[in-house]
This record gives structure tokens, C-alpha cells and sequence, in this order.
């Protein structure tokens, strides 16, 4: 699929003509000969690059931050996210007990799972405080700690390979430092940090901000704040979580212009709940409830805990809010995200795209396709 000559972006969100069917070669989508074959009901036949998801708590009933999480579980939770384009991501522990981490990173490394392309820790190093800290248990929110990292990573077999941290943590400056230099990304959430703390993480190198415009207060300054200054800092990309409940749509659109789509990356925040019905589920063995409108949320609690966001909806979505070719967004859910932890995107999708409805239905994933 090398050599594809590139096509002009469309000008209208769909992004796609009807009449077209496209492939994804090293260039972009491109449309094949005409007389190829077209799927019935005006859609669009799409070969894509597998998806990739920096950021995925459980799936389908399974809690990877659940001490009784099984090798099977593992299994089950990816095959299901195949089943959305994904075929490579990074399971999400967020703030716990280390010894409850080490259970569950053992599980996750130790399952095999091709799809398994590292562990991302999202905490315990971030802001104790309420909003910022979301639904991560108070009670086991810490320092940043070099020893404390490399005791979890013992525990891992080595695999953390992104973490997320709030820059006013103490020892934040020296753990980044220390990460960089032992070839872990550092990403920047769940914080307060005022500007020269933020600046002080990107010197120290870290690259990325996790789920940007969530994981702070619920109520900022107009100017600065954290939001502004990591859209602000060109080292730094972005992560974003566009199912319509962590992002209002013009919100998205602003600030994947402001961010540029080469810096932005769509991940799902994924939790138990995601592709099961309306119910109760856990996150790190907490409860989270899932709504009939797709909110995920603590009982009773005001704050977002985690997705029921599958990575072929959120394409579409980011397709409908910003204006974006449907090119564009699935570059964010696979190519951008894959440079940046420094792997290629894995298999291929076949899906159908209804520019109308800015839909993505995933028909096949070939998980291991060159």
C-alpha cells in the first residue's frame, strides 16, 4: 500500500465522497479504481490502519485495575475492542495501593496478549485535591517517588511505558527527569499546577497531556490555567476523550485547533462499562455507574470516572464536532498515537463510513495484517 498518492482533503465534514471506496496507504486514504466493489445503502467501503488506545481501563464487564482480574479477562476485554479497530493498546491502572498495582500489572504483562503494547500508570503521583484528582481514590494519591516507580515497574516486568503525573507533585521535576531518561513517556493530568510548574515538566521532558480539558478544577481562572498552557505548549501533545460527555463539541473543536491535529491523539478512557449495558460496574475496584445517556460516573458523584467510549465512535464524533476529513480523525486514532510511543500501528480495520450520520462501522479487524 506504499506509494498512494495522497487525496485533497474534502472540504465538508463526511470528508468522503459517496462514490468513492478508499484504502489507507502510507500517504492517507486513497480511492481505489473505479468498478471496485461498493457496499448497499450509500456508504462508504474503508481499509484502515488497526486503531491504537493509550488509554483503556477495562472493556466489556472487565476491570484491569481489579485485583481478581484473570488472564482470560485480559483476553476477553481485547477481543472485544478488536471488534472496535483496536489492535494495539496500553492498559490503564490509575492510583492504588502498590501492591494491588503490582497484581494487577502481573496479570496484563504475564496474559500475552499481542495487543498488550506496554502498561500506562495514571497515578498515584497527581493532585490530592477534589476535581483535579476525579476519580482517583484520595486515600492512595502520593509523591512522585523514584524508588515507588521502580518498585511498580519491577512489577510489571519492566512494561510501564507512558505515566501520567500531576508537575506540582513533590519530586515531580526529578521522577520525569528519571523517566525520560529510563525511556518512559511522562504525560501531565489530574492537576493544578500553576504555569511555571507546567513549563518546569516540559523542560524536564515530558511530552504529553492526558485527556486534556479533564482531570482539573471544575471551576478556572479565565487566564492562565492549566488548560491554556498545555494547549499552548507546542512539546507538548495532547490527548482528547470525545464522547460528548467529557467535551462539550465546540470545546473539541477549539482545542484541536489551538493543539494542531498532528500534536492530538484520541483515547476512550474506557472502563468496565464500555460495551455493556446502563448498570453498576468498577473502576480500580471502586463502583461506577453507567447511564442510559453513556455518562460514567461515581454513584451519587458530579465528576466523569472513565468512558463507555469505543474508538470507532469517537472517529466519528471528532469527524462531527470539529469539521475534520474522516482522514484526519483516524490518523488521530492510529497513526499519531503510534508515533508517539514509538511503534507502528498493528493489523488493519474494514469498516463502512456513513458520512451522513459521521458513523464508523467496523466490519473485520485483521490484528496482525502488514
Amino acid at each position: 500500500m506504499s506509494g498512494a498518492t495522497r487525496m485533497p482533503a474534502p472540504a465538508t465534514r463526511g470528508a468522503v465522497s459517496r462514490r468513492d471506496v478508499l484504502v489507507a496507504g502510507t500517504a492517507g486514504l486513497v480511492a481505489l479504481a473505479p468498478g471496485s466493489p461498493r457496499p448497499a445503502g450509500g456508504r462508504v467501503s474503508l481499509d484502515l490502519p488497526g486503531f491504537v488506545d493509550l488509554q483503556v481501563n477495562g472493556f466489556v464487564g472487565v476491570d484491569f485495575g481489579d485485583t481478581r482480574l484473570t488472564a482470560d479477562d485480559v483476553g476477553k476485554a481485547a477481543e472485544a475492542m478488536a471488534r472496535t479497530g483496536v489492535t494495539r493498546f496500553l492498559p490503564t491502572l490509575i492510583t492504588s495501593r502498590r501492591e494491588d498495582f503490582a497484581a494487577c500489572a502481573r496479570v496484563l504483562v504475564r496474559s500475552g496478549h499481542p495487543a498488550i503494547a506496554g502498561l500506562h500508570m495514571e497515578g498515584p503521583y497527581i493532585s490530592p485535591h477534589d476535581g483535579p484528582r476525579g476519580a482517583h481514590p484520595r486515600e492512595h494519591v502520593r509523591g512522585a517517588d523514584v524508588e515507588d516507580f521502580e518498585r511498580r515497574q519491577d512489577a510489571a516486568e519492566g512494561r510501564i511505558v507512558l505515566v501520567t503525573l500531576a508537575p506540582e507533585v513533590p519530586g515531580a521535576a526529578g521522577l520525569i527527569e528519571h523517566l525520560v531518561g529510563r525511556g518512559v513517556r511522562v504525560a501531565i493530568g489530574h492537576t493544578a499546577a500553576p504555569p511555571d510548574r507546567l513549563a518546569d515538566a516540559v523542560r524536564a521532558g515530558a511530552s504529553l497531556s492526558t485527556h486534556l480539558g479533564n482531570g482539573c478544577a471544575q471551576m478556572l481562572p479565565r487566564h492562565p490555567n492549566v488548560i491554556w498552557e498545555q494547549l499552548a505548549a507546542d512539546e507538548l501533545r495532547a490527548s482528547f476523550i470525545v464522547d460528548g460527555h467529557h467535551l462539550p463539541p465546540a470545546t473539541v473543536k477549539a482545542m484541536v485547533r489551538a493543539k494542531t491535529e498532528a500534536r492530538s491523539i484520541l483515547v476512550t478512557d474506557a472502563v468496565a462499562a464500555a460495551g455493556m449495558p446502563p448498570g453498576v460496574y468498577t473502576l480500580g475496584g471502586q463502583q461506577v455507574e453507567l447511564s442510559a445517556s453513556g455518562r460514567v460516573a461515581a454513584p451519587g458523584a458530579p465528576n466523569l470516572a472513565g468512558s463507555a467510549l469505543r474508538m470507532n465512535v469517537a472517529i466519528g464524533n471528532t469527524v462531527r464536532f470539529t469539521g475534520l476529513p474522516l482522514e484526519t480523525a483516524v490518523a488521530m486514532a492510529s497513526r499519531h498515537p503510534a508515533d508517539y510511543m514509538g511503534f507502528p500501528p498493528a493489523g488493519a480495520v474494514r469498516a463502512e463510513w456513513d458520512a451522513e450520520a459521521c458513523a464508523l462501522t467496523v466490519l473485520e479487524t485483521r490484528p496482525n495484517a502488514s
